[in-house]
């Protein structure tokens, strides 16, 4: 089943509150014209009106879930999320978007569904990749904030009453930030290198450390939804479009179990994505580099010649200064050759306009 970029929302949610607090009020009169015991029926209904006035006016707090075969985490995470959530006294729901997972991670959560109806669930009709799938479900939460947490145990779930408590004060945007972490210290390193890369070549100030994790004000949530961007940098994004940043700084753990689905690829995927997506410096460092060496050819052209010239017999280039020119200039042709096809990948995917995500079937929305 084929889904809009950019869904409507169904349901009116104050309205089907009105709707039964109308029905409410109806059974409530019946009674009280056919009932002697007026003082009772009294207290029912200020019960009801308190009740239903109660849950109009508490704000909702959306979490998403992105999930690729982790039937090990998804129950003991769910559970610990909604321990947390119910400390924070607002209501919720739990969105669960599955990318085409080949294990039972979907079957778990139909399970939990059954007995809890504010888990709800997404199956994608194929992966498509941890940048786009996220994305899209940040697009469907309906809550006044929509926090994003990885199934893995590396975003921990005691986080989540500091991020509600700093998007009650008034942050529109909470990253979760790494200080350290329990990862592989070179993998650790390297991430931190490419973020601050990526930060002092780009034209707005990137977060350091943060891989989008965080909670979303609905007013964000809002502004990303009209964005067509069929395969978003998200953190990229949320420098662009949102107000300042604020960061909660956290040790990652490791994940708990399972093994990790970004091999080499995926981080390489990522690491071009958001160089050419949020950087103008690689365009113009080609121009650059390609001025600079056609000086120095040219330079060095011009001494061959004039060497040559006064030294006829006595000169001899040789071989080698050809070789290394020839190599050295066709690397850099290569490279950047790469380099623009980069750019040209991302702007076939433009072109072509695909849907973030195609969506094999949902579960407990309404309708």
């Amino acid at each position: 089943m084929s889904v809009n970029l950019r869904p409507s929302r169904t349901t009116n949610k104050n309205s089907k509150i009105s709707n039964n607090f109308l029905i409410n009020f109806i059974i409530l009169t019946y009674y009280v014209f056919n009932s002697k015991n007026l003082f009772i029926l009294y207290i029912k209904f200020v019960r009801i009106i308190s009740l239903q006035l109660t849950i109009i006016l508490m704000k909702l707090i959306s979490v998403l879930i992105p999930t690729f075969e982790e039937e090990k985490n998804i129950l003991d995470l769910i559970n610990e999320i909604e321990k947390n959530l119910i400390n924070t006294n607002y209501n919720y729901e739990i969105i669960v978007i599955d990318n085409c997972s080949k294990d039972n991670t979907v079957k778990i959560v139909k399970k939990l569904i059954e007995t809890n109806k504010k888990i709800r669930l997404i199956v994608n009709n194929n992966n498509y990749g941890h940048l786009r799938s996220p994305f899209y479900g940040l697009l469907q939460t309906k809550g006044d904030a929509a926090i994003l947490m990885n199934a893995d145990f590396q975003d921990p779930p005691e986080l989540i009453e500091k991020l509600v408590t700093k998007w009650a004060s008034g942050s529109k945007i909470v990253l979760l930030q790494k200080n350290n972490s329990e990862e592989s210290k070179i993998k650790f390193f390297l991430r931190k290198f490419y973020y601050n890369l990526l930060n002092l070549i780009s034209e707005n100030k990137m977060t350091i450390n943060t891989t989008g994790s965080g909670i979303f004000d609905k007013t964000i949530i809002q502004q990303l939804k009209t964005i067509n961007d069929p395969y978003p940098y998200f953190r990229g994004l949320i420098t662009e479009i949102g107000p300042s940043v604020n960061l909660l700084p956290f040790i990652q753990p490791k994940r708990k179990y399972g093994k990790t689905k970004n091999n080499f690829f995926h981080l390489y995927d990522i690491g071009m994505l958001g160089l050419v997506k949020h950087s103008k410096i690689p365009l113009r460092l080609m121009t650059i580099m390609g001025l600079i060496i056609s000086v120095l050819s040219l330079l060095g052209a011009l001494t061959f010649f004039l060497l040559k010239l006064f030294n006829w017999y006595d000169y001899s280039a040789g071989v080698a200064p050809l070789l290394i020119g020839v190599f050295l200039f066709g690397g850099f042709q290569l490279f950047f050759l790469g380099l623009i096809g980069e750019y040209i990948m991302v702007i076939m995917k433009h072109v072509r306009n695909l849907p973030l995500v195609v969506e094999k079937e949902r579960v407990n929305f309404d309708k």
